[in-house]
C-alpha cells in the first residue's frame, strides 16, 4: 500500500532531505563517465599518459558539448588513462562511495570493454577491477552493485559478438548487456544477433534508444532486441502509440535529466519532459548517466529537477524512487526490503 502523501507542498529543504533519505536505485550510470578530472590527471601521472589538456581547469572548460559526439570525443580521451586493475577499482569505488552518500541502495553499472580492449587493456583487467569494487560496496556500503556490459554501437556487430565471447570467462561478474555510444545512424537492429546470444546466456538486456535517435529506435529496441529497459527514451513523446505501448508494458525508462540538458536534448531543465513522461503513466526513473561530465550525480539530478520543475511533488518523488527499485534486476527479496524502507521513509513525511 502506498503511504499517504502530504496535502501541502513541503519546503525546499524538506524536499531535498526526503530526496536524499529515500532508498533508490541508479540504473543508468556509465562508470567511465564518473571519472572526475582530478582522478584523470592523477591516473595519467601514475601511468605515464600524456593528456591533451594542460590542467584540470582546462579539461573542465572543454565540457561545453554541442551534441553526443562532442561529448564522446572527450569521454574516450579521459578513458585513456585507465590501464591497470587498480585504475578500474579506484574509479568504481569513488563512484560507489558517492552513490551510497546519495541514498543509492542498488547500482547497475554500465561499462564499455571495447573502449579499453581496443587500447590493449585485457578484459580481465577491466572486469576484475570493477567487480572487486562492486563486491566491496556490497560488503562495506550496503550498495547492491552489479555490472552491465555495454557494446559500442558505432562499432560493428561482429566486434560486439567478439567482445561478449571474450567476457564469458568472467560471466559471473556481470548481469546483463546494453547498447550505448553514438545513437544516430546505428539502429538497434544492427545488433540483433549479439542480443539474441546474450539472452540465450541468461543475461538481462537494455539499450539506449530515443535520446538523439528517433522513436523508431525505441520500437526496434523492444521488438528486435527484446530489451527489459529503455535507456533514455525521452523522444517517445513524439509517438503517441509508442507512449501507450510503453505505459501498458510499464517498460522502465532510465531518464537522465542533467545529461539531456548538457547534450542539448532538452533546452533547459525547466523545459525537460519529465513531468509529461510521468503524466503519461510511464515507468520513469532518474539517473546520472555520465555524472563527471554532466554536472551531477544521482541526488543532484533529483534535487535540480524538483527545483526547476515546480509541478513535481512528493508523490512524484515516491513514484520515481519506487520505479527505480522495481525496475532493477536485483533479487525480489532485496527489492521487497528496499520498498519497505521507502514506505517507512514516506510515512514520516508530515501530512500538513
Amino acid at each position: 500500500m502506498n503511504p499517504p502523501m502530504p496535502a501541502t507542498r513541503l519546503p525546499r529543504e524538506q524536499v531535498h532531505a526526503l530526496l536524499k533519505a529515500m532508498p533508490k536505485a541508479e540504473l543508468h550510470i556509465h562508470i567511465e563517465g564518473s571519472l572526475e578530472p582530478e582522478m584523470i590527471f592523477a591516473m595519467a601521472q601514475r601511468n605515464g599518459v600524456k593528456l591533451p589538456y594542460a590542467s584540470v581547469q582546462a579539461l573542465r572548460k572543454a565540457y561545453a558539448f554541442s551534441d553526443l559526439q562532442s561529448f564522446l570525443d572527450i569521454y574516450y580521451a579521459g578513458a585513456s588513462v585507465l590501464l591497470n586493475e587498480q585504475d578500474f577499482f579506484d574509479m568504481a569505488w569513488a563512484y560507489l562511495k558517492r552513490a551510497a552518500a546519495d541514498g543509492v541502495v542498488c547500482a547497475e553499472i554500465f561499462f564499455d570493454p571495447q573502449t579499453h580492449t581496443e587500447r590493449g587493456v585485457a578484459m580481465a583487467v577491466v572486469i576484475q577491477g570493477l567487480s572487486t569494487a562492486c563486491a566491496r560496496a556490497r560488503a562495506e556500503l550496503g550498495v547492491h552493485a552489479q555490472l552491465i556490459l555495454c557494446f559500442l554501437r558505432h562499432l560493428s556487430e561482429a566486434s560486439a559478438l567478439e567482445t561478449l565471447e571474450a567476457a564469458l570467462p568472467w560471466r559471473e561478474h556481470f548481469i546483463g548487456v546494453g547498447l550505448d555510444s553514438s545513437e544516430d545512424g546505428h539502429p538497434p537492429e544492427k545488433f540483433a544477433r549479439v542480443f539474441e546470444r546474450a539472452r540465450s546466456l541468461g543475461l538481462h538486456a537494455v539499450a539506449h534508444a530515443g535520446e538523439e535517435g528517433p522513436p523508431a529506435y525505441i520500437w526496434s529496441a523492444l521488438d528486435v532486441l527484446q530489451v527489459q529497459r529503455i535507456d533514455h527514451g525521452v523522444r517517445c513523446l513524439e509517438d503517441p502509440s509508442l507512449v501507450q505501448r510503453l505505459a501498458t508494458l510499464q517498460m522502465p525508462l532510465t531518464v537522465c535529466p542533467l545529461s539531456n540538458v548538457k547534450l542539448c536534448v532538452s533546452p533547459t531543465l525547466g523545459q525537460h519532459p519529465l513531468p509529461a513522461l510521468l503524466a503519461a503513466g510511464l515507468c520513469v526513473t532518474l539517473n546520472s548517466d555520465d555524472p563527471a561530465y554532466f554536472g551531477g550525480y544521482l541526488l543532484q539530478n533529483y534535487t535540480d529537477c524538483f527545483d526547476a520543475l515546480p509541478s513535481l511533488g512528493v508523490a512524484d518523488a515516491y513514484a520515481l524512487a519506487r520505479n527505480s527499485l522495481q525496475a532493477s534486476f536485483a533479487p525480489e527479496a532485496d527489492k521487497a526490503r528496499w520498498l519497505q524502507g521507502l514506505e517507512r521513509c514516506f510515512e514520516s513525511v508530515p501530512s500538513s
